[in-house]
């Protein structure tokens, strides 16, 4: 089924910076093009039973299927998935992983309760220890990324003994109280009450978008480290910085930043914390985006270590700072959960294995060249930033004034769901690519000329 080209957004009250609304007329028409009875059907009891959001319900369609690179919806239309909540680095329901929870199941130990540990535990976080930069030994275990990164942050203020930190405005790490406090996301926090205090936060270094108008590179990134020395300067007692080596956008900061980032944080006895939920495991390029800059004190790590299958987390840290044998950071229900460990640890291997860092590293290489040649056809396209599968195209109504073109995102985001091709639309203009490691040439192809095609309409 073939659709028009859509009516332009029209305004809204959610916030765009995470992801793109369920409030707009835009969606409206696309689900008032869904006549598939079964779907309706299952879209309303949806609607029905859980509680509204802007992000998620009412959802976009129903799904009947997930396998390797792609979704199914249940008229049986598959569309090549480039958001995939990060999960699906080894592809969804990856064999190997479905075989790795079977064997874990019928082995008749998918749980243990928390004073106890299991094989499968320690095998994953010996893993972790031997994937992950050198220095990191020792990890810790959490359902979810936002948990992580509270155990993450607590460990920094109980380590230093101090309790202020500073991230980046319009980041997202998470949906709990501290990770939504240093998050950079009004959507999180408005309505809330009081955050949790001394949650400073600082501008990403965005060379394309920099408010100062720079061009050179040392000068962009030397004015937003300015910022971070005056919180350091006036606040003694702050912990740790906490950030993404490589943005969710994706804006990539320079080697030097990084340097810097961490000099500073050894000069005032603050914590670097890397928050690799999304881009861990492969996706830009590397096993880990920190190996592209610096190695950090803490690790935070998600999604993808569940292998798409179950939710699980967690971080990896340094040895010297296994100094809370008198607190407990962590206690989780699921800390040591044999079926996600299972889960997680066939994930690994198989990524190790197909040797999907190379891939992801050599078809986001390919991608990338395939969407620069579209920016030189078509004036939509700002920008084009990124590594390895980890990609973001910048929408501008002008490129003098990088006005965000936020319609035509919208617009295009639905003319490729029409055609097969599924993505996600950040800060209201930039269309994110993040597809499964295992693609190759022909899907990278695809995801090009669909977008071209999509363009090509809109403007």
């Amino acid at each position: 089924m073939k659709s028009p080209v859509f009516s332009f957004m029209k305004n809204s009250n959610a916030s765009h910076e995470q992801g793109d609304s369920n409030l707009t007329e835009t969606r409206k028409e696309y689900q008032q093009a869904l006549t598939h009875p079964p779907t309706l059907g299952l879209l309303a009891a949806d609607e029905k039973y859980f509680l509204h959001q802007a992000l998620s319900t009412p959802v976009m369609n129903g799904l009947s299927k997930t396998e390797g690179a792609y979704i199914y919806d249940l008229e049986g239309r598959k569309y090549l998935d480039c958001h995939g909540n990060g999960v699906h680095n080894a592809g969804f329901s990856n064999p190997e992983v479905i075989q790795a929870v079977k064997q874990q199941l019928d082995a008749q130990l998918a749980f243990t309760p928390r004073r106890y540990t299991s094989q499968p535990a320690v095998d994953l976080a010996a893993k972790l220890i031997e994937v992950t930069p050198e220095g990191l030994d020792r990890v810790l275990f959490c359902p979810g990324g936002s948990q992580a990164i509270e155990m993450a942050i607590m460990l920094a203020k109980q380590v230093t003994g101090k309790w202020k930190t500073i991230s980046f405005w319009d980041s997202y790490h998470g949906t709990g109280f501290q990770s939504a406090s240093v998050g950079g996301e009004e959507h999180f926090n408005t309505g809330n009450g009081p955050m949790v205090p001394g949650a400073f936060h600082v501008e990403f270094p965005n060379y394309y978008r920099n408010p100062w108008g720079f061009t050179n590179q040392e000068q962009v990134d030397d004015e937003y480290l300015r910022q971070m020395k005056i919180i350091l300067n006036r606040n003694p007692d702050l912990a740790a910085v906490v950030g993404e080596p490589i943005s969710a956008t994706p804006v990539v900061p320079s080697r030097r930043y990084w340097d810097e980032v961490k000099v500073l944080c050894r000069r005032y006895d603050a914590l670097l914390i890397f928050d690799e939920i999304i881009e861990g495991f492969g996706r830009t390029g590397k096993m880990f985006a920190s190996e592209h800059f610096v190695t950090p004190d803490v690790l935070v790590l998600g999604k993808t270590l569940g292998g798409g299958l179950m939710p699980f987390a967690g971080i990896v840290t340094k040895e010297e700072y296994n100094l809370l044998q008198h607190r407990s950071i962590g206690h989780f229900t699921h800390e040591k959960n044999p079926l996600c460990c299972a889960a997680g640890l066939a994930t690994i291997n198989y990524i190790e294995d197909q040797q999907l860092v190379d891939n992801a590293a050599a078809m986001g290489n390919l991608l990338k060249e395939g969407l620069l040649e579209l920016q030189e056809v078509f004036p939509l396209i700002g920008n084009v930033a990124g590594e390895g599968l980890h990609l973001g195209v910048d929408l501008v109504k002008n490129r003098t004034t990088k006005e965000r073109a936020t319609d035509e995102a919208e617009q295009i985001m639905y003319l490729c769901m029409q055609e097969g091709l599924a993505f996600k639309i950040i800060e209201g203009n930039i269309i994110t690519l993040r597809p499964s490691l295992i693609i190759d040439k022909d899907e990278v192809n695809f995801i090009v000329e669909t977008i071209k095609n999509a363009l090509r309409k809109v403007q």
